[in-house]
């Protein structure tokens, strides 16, 4: 089995289910065991500043660089668990390298780090996450519910740090070179 780690799943306009229609998910982990996953582009109605706070990790009176930053729904297990999607930056407990610029971190020194601007360069901020069961991906790769687009040469960091959320999944389509729209929701197999 080739590991799909360090790629993007894009929803197809078959996909059924409403909390990924027209999702955009890094993979973050994908062996015989199963798949892990974050949603890209749904964002919650919570800034960073604020989930900082309500973490007692900034005074309520401090001014924060990070204004206007949302934290995102990662997907739907454990939305009370965060992750960090950053940019490469060493010396954070709990981090896995993605790939050669990116990694996931899920340790409270993070946070720490973010609210005294000591943190990475580039991050985004989410609750939950998306996960599969051994073969549940696959499956559901070949009933169509998903396209795949490798998350390398820079494709990642331009799409999770300078495309609006809005805009991933259509940014993530256009990588396929091909009108997503035009997509039949028929499976067959030769």
């Amino acid at each position: 089995m080739r590991s799909l780690q360090n790629h993007f799943l894009i929803a197809t306009p078959a996909m059924r289910d409403p909390y990924f229609a027209r999702s955009v998910t890094y993979l973050c982990e994908h062996n015989d065991e199963g798949a892990m996953g974050l949603v890209v582009n749904q964002p919650v109605n919570i800034t960073v500043t604020d989930m900082l706070r309500q973490l007692k990790l900034v005074e309520d009176d401090e001014p924060s660089e990070l204004s206007g930053r949302y934290v995102f729904s990662g997907g739907p297990v454990n939305p009370e668990r965060g992750f960090v999607i950053h940019t490469s930056k060493r010396g954070f407990n709990a981090s896995l390298a993605l790939g050669d610029s990116l990694m996931v971190t899920t340790s409270i020194d993070i946070l720490s780090a973010l609210g005294a601007n000591h943190g990475p360069e580039r991050f985004m901020v989410t609750l939950g996450y998306a996960g599969w069961e051994a073969g549940q991906l696959e499956k559901e790769l070949a009933d169509n519910s998903w396209l795949l687009v490798p998350a390398d040469g820079g494709f990642a960091e331009e799409l999770l740090f300078n495309t609006p959320p809005s805009q991933r999944w259509q940014k993530a389509c256009e990588r396929l070179g091909f009108d997503i729209w035009q997509l039949s929701n028929d499976v067959g197999h030769a």
